[in-house]
């Protein structure tokens, strides 16, 4: 499984999720159809811990499962 913030955003946009903002190393994605946000922390080239990059899939509305 591919944990890097990149891939993570790239998931977001498919499922219509617009970037909104950034603030230091954090990018705010929204939906506006959902109305649903999601947080992304972009630390350099850092993966992500599993679950982080899970619980925003689940922020998100995204179920893991369904992924490619």
């Amino acid at each position: 499984m591919n944990l890097s913030p990149k891939h993570l955003i790239k998931i977001l946009e498919q499922h219509g999720f617009i970037f909104k903002r950034s603030k230091g190393s954090h990018q705010l994605y929204f939906n506006p159809i959902t109305a649903k946000m999601a947080i992304v922390p972009v630390h350099g080239g850092k993966d992500m811990k599993k679950g982080t990059f899970l619980i925003i899939l689940k922020q998100a509305g995204i179920d893991k499962n369904n992924l490619d």
